[in-house]
């Protein structure tokens, strides 16, 4: 990896207003800013192609960060020296790590999204980017096939969603920027059943099966799911909640649903005592 011996303590510098402007505006340029040695990692561990990368001294304090820079060496990233005030000016975070870098924003094959068994995510009117990183995560974690991440979502791979997501965002096959609507009629070309998270649902969420091949439809914790969207869904799945609680946030509901998918899928789509899971189409 080739360092610059020069340290960067300018905000004139053309690095500096680089990654400034990246911060601001990557996603037109198919770009995203890395921040921290653990996503640097979890993003090089993924495949993710690294640009370039700037490090103060503070990066090599802890192991990780030392492992990080290593990581980049070994795939001969350059990475420029930064004067640490200098690069925690770009953070976001309360407390700088000391290591950025630009990334290529990874593109998916749609079709990975259908592999094996189905168990989609689909993101639609979700604004806060923690969320839609928490529900990617939380999508991994389950064991989820892919996701749909509809226009007028928060974008996946800016600072708080990939921070949110911790490396998910690299690893889950996603299709983003797509109308809810075209969503669904994707699925339903492919035969796959659509539910809908609903708070004033109709069935509730553990008495559906959903071993099968599935898509939930996820909305904001405000807003719900829009009423066109609604009524395409073949259910509508509602999580008991105790009083006065109202409602979920989407990451929790989306938690709630794809484990109990995968607990379904582990038993071969019965109950725990065996009894047959209640079709959705009953």
């Amino acid at each position: 990896m080739a360092v610059a011996l020069d340290i960067v303590r300018s905000r004139a510098n053309p690095v500096f207003r680089r990654l400034r402007a990246l911060r601001e505006r990557g996603a037109e340029r198919g770009l995203c800013l890395l921040e921290g040695p653990r996503l640097v990692l979890e993003a090089l561990g993924a495949g993710v192609e690294v640009a370039e990368a700037v490090a103060s001294p503070k990066a090599e304090a802890s192991p990780r960060g030392r492992a990080a820079l290593e990581a980049l060496a070994a795939r001969k990233v350059p990475l420029r020296r930064m004067h640490h005030d200098l690069l925690a000016s770009l953070s976001e975070a309360e407390t700088s790590q000391g290591l950025l870098a630009i990334a290529r924003r990874p593109v998916f094959d749609e079709e990975w999204i259908f592999r094996g068994v189905p168990l989609v995510v689909v993101a639609t009117g979700v604004q806060n980017p923690g969320n839609v990183g928490a529900l990617l995560r939380t999508a991994e974690a389950a064991g989820a096939t892919g996701a749909y991440v509809a226009e007028g979502c928060a974008d996946p791979f800016s600072w708080k969603a990939l921070r949110g997501s911790m490396g998910s965002a690299f690893r889950l096959p996603q299709v983003r920027g797509v109308k809810a609507g075209a969503i669904v009629d994707r699925l339903e070309a492919r035969g796959i059943v659509v539910l809908a998270a609903d708070a004033g649902g109709n069935r509730r969420y553990d008495e559906v099966d959903l071993a099968g091949p599935v898509a939930l439809l996820l909305g904001s914790e405000g807003a719900g799911l829009p009423p066109d969207l609604l009524r395409r869904a073949a259910a509508r799945l509602a999580i008991p909640l105790a009083a006065p609680v109202e409602s979920l946030n989407v990451g929790a509901a989306a938690a709630v649903l794809l484990f109990e998918a995968a607990r379904q899928r582990r038993l071969g789509g019965s109950t725990e005592t065996g009894r047959p899971q209640e079709s959705w189409r009953s």
